[in-house]
C-alpha cells in the first residue's frame, strides 16, 4: 500500500476526489472563517439589502387579503402602474449591479486566501486583498465576458419573438410564442451549462496565475478538456448542495417577513420586513459564495494536478516549507504555470 499523501492544508497533494474536494472547501472555511464568512457576510449583505427593501415594500404596498374590495382594487391598480413597476423591479437591478462588483472581489479574494490554505498557510483579508486589488481590472474582464456570452443569446431570443409578435395575431402566434420560449429554455439550459463549466477556472487562472481576461478564458478552456464531464458533474452538484442549504437558511426570515409585511400595521412594517428578509439573504448568500468559490478553486487545483503533475511541485514545495517551519508568502509564486512540472 502507498504511503498517504503529504497533507500539509486543506487537501492532500494529490488528485483529488470528490469527497476531497467538499472536505477540503469545509476545511478551507473552518481554518480561515474570520476572512472567508467576514468578507462573504458583507458581500452577502450588500447584495441582499437592497432586494430586502423591494420586497418591503412591495408587501406593504400589496393588499391585504381582509381589506375591502375597492381598496384591493386600487392598491392592484397602483402595482401595475409605471411607478409601481418600477418600484417592484428597480431595487432587484441595483441588487444585480451591486452582486456583481462585490461577487466579483470576493472570488478574487477567497481565491488567493486558498492558495495560501493549500499550504497550512493563513492569510488575513487585508493581505489578501493587498494581493488581489492589481488583479481586479482583469477580474471584471472574465465576468464582463461571461456576462456577455451569457446575455447575448436572451437578447436574439427576445428580438424573435418580438418580431413573431408583430408579424402573427391570433391564436396560432400564441402557440409559436409558446413553443419557441419552451424550447429556447432547454437549449439555454444547456448552453449556460457548457460555457460555466468550461470557463469555471478563469477567476483561479487571473488571480493565481496573473493572466488577463482572454487568456484566462483560453486557460480554463483548456484545463477542462479530457474531463468535461467530471467537471460539469462536480460545479452541478456543488450549486444543487449550496441551494438546498441556502434556501434551509433562508426560508425560515424571508417567510417571516412575508407574513409580516403581509398582515403587519403600522409604519415600522416595511422595516421589520426588511431586515428580517435581509438577514435570510445574507444568512444564504454568506454559505454559497465561499463554497462555490472553494469548491472552483480545488477543482482548478486538481485539473493542474492530473494534466500537469502539479502535485509533484506542490509537494517539493510542501516539504521544504516544512523544514523551515511556516509557509512563506513566496509560495503564492508556486501557481504560476511555469512551475508545472509538465506545462
Amino acid at each position: 500500500m502507498p504511503p498517504p499523501a503529504l497533507r500539509p492544508g486543506i487537501i492532500p497533494l494529490r488528485p483529488l476526489g470528490l469527497g476531497d474536494i467538499l472536505d477540503g472547501t469545509i476545511k478551507l472555511i473552518r481554518s480561515n472563517p474570520k476572512a472567508v464568512l467576514g468578507l462573504s457576510a458583507v458581500a452577502a449583505l450588500l447584495a441582499s439589502v437592497p432586494v430586502a427593501i423591494g420586497q418591503a415594500f412591495l408587501l406593504d404596498a400589496l393588499p391585504s387579503p381582509l381589506d375591502d374590495p375597492e381598496t384591493v382594487a386600487a392598491a392592484e391598480s397602483e402595482l401595475y402602474s409605471v411607478s409601481g413597476i418600477l418600484g417592484q423591479y428597480a431595487p432587484t437591478i441595483i441588487s444585480s449591479a451591486i452582486s456583481f462588483v462585490v461577487v466579483t472581489l470576493l472570488t478574487g479574494v477567497l481565491t488567493r486566501i486558498l492558495g495560501r490554505a493549500v499550504f497550512g498557510g493563513n492569510i488575513s483579508a487585508g493581505e489578501a486583498w493587498r494581493l488581489v486589488k492589481g488583479r481586479v481590472p482583469a477580474l471584471f474582464g472574465v465576468v464582463g465576458m461571461m456576462a456577455a456570452i451569457m446575455i447575448v443569446p436572451l437578447v436574439v431570443f427576445v428580438l424573435l419573438l418580438v418580431a413573431i409578435a408583430m408579424n402573427a395575431s391570433g391564436p396560432e402566434a400564441g402557440l409559436w410564442l409558446l413553443g419557441l420560449t419552451l424550447v429556447f429554455i432547454v437549449v439555454y439550459l444547456a448552453y449556460y451549462l457548457f460555457f460555466r463549466t468550461r470557463f469555471a477556472f478563469a477567476s483561479p487562472a487571473v488571480v493565481l496565475e496573473g493572466r488577463g481576461p482572454v487568456d484566462a478564458m483560453r486557460r480554463s478552456w483548456h484545463l477542462v478538456s479530457g474531463d468535461f464531464w467530471r467537471v460539469f458533474g462536480i460545479l452541478l452538484l456543488t450549486s444543487v448542495l449550496v441551494g438546498l442549504v441556502a434556501g434551509l437558511l433562508t426560508l425560515p426570515f424571508t417567510l417571516a417577513g412575508t407574513m409580516f409585511g403581509m398582515f403587519g400595521a403600522g409604519a415600522a412594517t416595511p422595516i421589520v420586513s426588511a431586515v428580517l428578509i435581509a438577514i435570510g439573504g445574507t444568512l444564504g448568500s454568506m454559505f454559497t459564495y465561499p463554497f462555490e468559490a472553494g469548491v472552483s478553486g480545488l477543482l482548478y487545483a486538481d485539473r493542474r494536478m492530473r494534466s500537469e503533475a502539479f502535485d509533484l511541485v506542490l509537494q517539493t514545495a510542501a516539504i521544504e516549507q516544512q523544514r523551515q517551519g511556516w509557509v512563506h508568502a513566496s509560495a503564492d509564486e508556486l501557481w504560476h504555470p511555469s512551475n508545472s512540472a509538465r506545462s
